[in-house]
């Protein structure tokens, strides 16, 4: 428990004191920064060493199939802990997926390119640190989002353009369709399998576990309520939550169903839409974004033909979406991922040759 600490009245004293305790604040800040930095670029380093001396003649590249392991132990008997034989092969990897030192965040943490080198396909991988940079995720984020594919989830309706633009520049938020996702993972409820859940406690069960859900809808919401009164016509209705999106400046307006979504539901959302944007929205506001949530895939085409195209219907899921089956399919639209990893390697050993030239 921290003291109870007892100040002055005197103004211009606590403007010092304040001023100090930023001041130390930022400075340790900075220090945690430095040191992150220092770590980075060292392992890169380390990594780079590693490769040049596998590059380095047929004799030494022999000697190389064991040399993680030789270094490993010798490393550790010099030095201590830190050098077991994956950490020297991350460092390894850093340094082949990342070639290009003076590009590199100073955001990302070491733990977090450990995490990012373990993505051996290199869109999916470019994509990862892209939006860690956009979204700034904790290390804990962005093994969640990987673990529910979330690059995946994203590509797999996207054509071949689409998927090498997300993945050289993050999901970039410019319109209501850029933020719907096709599917959504609530595996964090941790629900137990087989299931019955009443919508009530689902909602309630993603409030309880808000910080999760917000990173699952991901940048740019701030949630305002759930159960959101409207009144129509002196009849009461709720809207089951409610977030506005920073980004594109409009409300969010989002109903979840646990049984199949029928047409009375989405002419229901379509009315709470008109109601916030006559009665809720204030100047400089967008018209509002309706999203119903399923648990059960369906075509709307038809039930949304002539109504406002920003109302969305998504499905949700409650375990782990199967990775292999959202790779294929990810194949399917994109025939030729060895374009971009040709291409992105062609450029990194150009930047590579150049940059040795110039030291």
């Amino acid at each position: 428990m921290k003291p109870i600490i007892k100040t002055t009245s005197n103004e211009s004293y606590q403007r010092l004191l304040n001023k100090i305790s930023k001041r130390y604040i930022d400075g340790q800040t900075e220090a945690i920064s430095s040191v992150n930095e220092s770590i980075v670029k060292t392992n890169w380093d380390i990594g780079r060493y590693i490769v040049e001396y596998e590059q380095e003649g047929s004799r030494r590249a022999k000697y190389g199939t064991g040399i993680l392991e030789n270094l490993s132990k010798d490393l550790t008997l010099l030095h201590g802990k830190g050098f077991s034989r994956s950490s020297l092969n991350y460092m390894r990897r850093f340094y082949l997926y990342f070639p290009i030192c003076e590009t590199l965040s100073h955001i990302l943490s070491w733990s977090h390119f450990c995490e990012l080198v373990k993505i051996e396909n290199e869109l999916e991988r470019s994509f990862y640190y892209q939006q860690n940079l956009l979204e700034n995720w904790s290390v804990r984020e962005l093994k969640r989002q990987k673990d529910t594919g979330l690059f995946l989830r994203l590509t797999a309706s996207k054509d071949k353009d689409k998927v090498l633009s997300l993945a050289k520049k993050g999901q970039i938020i410019e319109k209501p369709e850029d933020l719907v996702k096709d599917v959504y993972v609530f595996e964090f409820l941790k629900i137990p399998e087989p299931y019955i859940i009443f919508e009530s406690e689902l909602e309630t069960r993603l409030i309880d576990n808000l910080q999760n859900f917000l990173l699952e809808l991901g940048k740019g919401f701030t949630f305002v309520g759930r159960q959101y009164r409207v009144i129509i016509n002196n009849t009461v209705y709720r809207v089951d939550l409610v977030f506005y999106h920073r980004i594109l400046k409009c409300f969010v307006l989002i109903d979840l169903k646990i049984n199949e979504v029928k047409h009375g539901d989405i002419g229901q959302m379509n009315m709470y839409m008109g109601y916030f944007d006559k009665e809720e929205n204030t100047e400089g506001d967008n018209p509002p974004i309706g999203i119903i949530l399923s648990k059960d895939e369906l075509l709307v085409e038809y039930a949304t033909y002539g109504m406002n195209s920003k109302l969305f219907v998504s499905k949700y899921q409650l375990y782990l979406p199967n990775k292999e089956e959202l790779k294929s399919l990810l194949n399917n639209q994109l025939t030729d991922l060895s374009y971009f990893n040709y291409k992105s390697k062609k450029t990194n050993i150009a930047k590579v040759k150049k940059s040795k030239k110039k030291s």
